[in-house]
């Protein structure tokens, strides 16, 4: 038997949308468990990973298929449905787009997509908008999408011109993979493929009146702290991050026993590789905490940490990705607003406002780099400019802390920019330390109208009137809580500030 085909195999389980009731986890982790795997792993498409050796594969796959469970043994070949279910009600408020709405939608899935489908809100950026195939972005209008089609092997990107309704996702979706599947690569001419696309899905599959696509605006990326317990309202979340991307079998069916007794009942995933429980009760804390005790799970990792894609059971990312987190903890490097991506492979997916591509394979740890970024830092821009070619593994740090710093000037003059165009008695009430800002009377955090709070989905120049329905970003209290305080604010303590700097 040849080495290769002696190496363990991964195989996939998807989890549409990153959603996953605990009895089904249940049963996925008795196969593998079954079948001598120990850890597992989530993926950035919010799958679930089991790796395992060649001898086993097979009795996996029939364990699982026992199980009801469809396994994937070729994870590119139908990758996961994303969505940003995860992050409703946990990092923002969406409009219209609740857990029903997303569950519908997936549930109109009668074939195994062979493209990558993205299901995100506008509202949010935790869950990336264009790094699938078929990205469909919740519009203002209820229960309407915008699409942007990414055509395989180009990163070419498509408006749909129509706005497409929720229940017609599923069948457009697999209209326009016929479509795109049968067409040669590569395509003849980028610049009327879209055109052509919609032509020909527009002709087989009438979907009757739509409305046409408005023009797309995203918020400002900020990427939220998904670890640790956090409160939402009455109840509470928890995120689990793994700094080695493994799960420990044991400690999944611990986490779904929890669930289940608790009456808590699924489970989400993330892009980031971590796991996100929702709507733990205040009372039921001390179970959680007792599972995290058992398995000596840590929690609250420093924010720069999480801020990483790697790609899937990818070693060598993993390990360049430690090298570089501890560089920029040790030089104090500000890496707030940004994420990075190491890419060992092409066309996998990841996304960040900094990559580091592997340039040129030579002997282990001699590898050369090359680091980009989007033009305006955006993680979900596709125009990236090169910044340094050719780079050696030992200075790749080095050269990520002048890409920061370059980042935080850019940063810098465009709010300076800004706060010379605020009208007259905002910038007068952002400029003034000593002038009157609201504050929260429970934990002193500050609304800065210079700042707005884009997580909320405020811009910059809102002044406080304007926001009667604002959420303190740290505890959440309403607008009723806060109050004028007239002495000088810390600049710690302000949201807009803290931001900024």
């Amino acid at each position: 038997m040849k080495a290769a085909e002696a190496s363990p195999r991964v195989v996939a389980v998807n989890l549409p949308g990153g959603i996953v009731p605990a009895g089904d986890l249940l049963a996925v982790l008795a196969a593998a468990e079954a079948a001598g795997i120990e850890q597992v792993q989530l993926g950035h498409r919010q799958q679930l990973l089991l790796t395992v050796e060649p001898a086993r594969r097979r009795a996996l796959l029939q364990a699982l298929a026992a199980a009801g469970v469809l396994a994937e043994p070729d994870p590119e070949a139908h990758p996961n449905i994303v969505s940003s279910y995860v992050g409703e009600d946990v990092f923002y408020s969406a409009a219209w787009l609740r857990e029903g709405v997303y569950k519908d939608i997936l549930d109109g899935f009668d074939y195994r997509p062979r493209l990558k489908i993205n299901l995100v809100d506008s509202r949010q950026t935790f869950v990336p908008f264009f790094t699938g195939h078929l990205n469909f972005i919740a519009a203002e209008t209820s229960n309407y999408w915008q699409l942007h089609v990414r055509f395989p092997r180009t990163g070419h990107l498509y408006a749909w011109p129509r706005l497409v309704y929720s229940e017609d996702i599923p069948a457009l979706s697999a209209a326009v993979e016929r479509v795109l599947l049968a067409e040669p690569a590569p395509l003849p001419d980028l610049t009327t493929a879209g055109e052509r696309l919609y032509e020909q899905v527009s002709a087989g599959l009438p979907l009757g009146t739509r409305m046409a696509a408005e023009a797309l605006t995203l918020p400002p990326f900020m990427l939220p702290y998904y670890e640790g317990f956090n409160r939402s309202g009455q109840q509470l979340w928890l995120g689990i991050y793994r700094r080695n991307e493994q799960f420990s079998v044991a400690f999944l069916q611990d986490v779904c026993r929890v669930c289940l007794q608790t009456r808590v009942g699924q489970l989400c995933t993330t892009p980031w590789k971590s796991l996100v429980v929702k709507g733990i009760a205040p009372a039921d804390r001390s179970q959680w905490d007792a599972v995290l005790c058992r398995h000596r799970i840590n929690v609250r990792h420093a924010a720069n940490e999480l801020n990483w894609q790697v790609e899937d059971t990818c070693p060598l990312g993993l390990a360049l990705k430690h090298e570089l987190v501890r560089y920029l903890n040790e030089e104090d490097v500000r890496t707030y607003q940004l994420c990075f991506a190491i890419k060992t492979r092409p066309q996998t997916g990841l996304f960040g406002s900094i990559i580091i591509r592997l340039s040129t394979g030579l002997r282990p740890g001699a590898e050369h780099y090359e680091i980009l970024h989007t033009r305006d830092f955006n993680p979900n821009s596709r125009d990236f400019v090169s910044f340094r070619q050719q780079v050696r593994r030992d200075l790749l740090g080095w050269y990520l802390s002048e890409l920061c710093q370059q980042f935080y000037a850019q940063a810098e003059t465009e709010t300076l920019e800004r706060a010379e165009e605020l009208p007259a008695h905002l910038a007068a009430e952002s400029t003034n330390p000593a002038a009157a800002l609201p504050r929260c009377r429970h934990c002193l955090t500050v609304y800065d109208a210079a700042y707005g709070d884009p997580a909320q989905g405020v811009a910059p120049g809102t002044a406080w009137a304007d926001v009667p329905d604002y959420h303190c970003p740290t505890c959440e209290a309403p607008a009723t809580e806060f109050a004028f305080w007239e002495e000088p604010v810390a600049v710690g303590m302000s949201l807009g500030r803290a931001a900024a700097t």
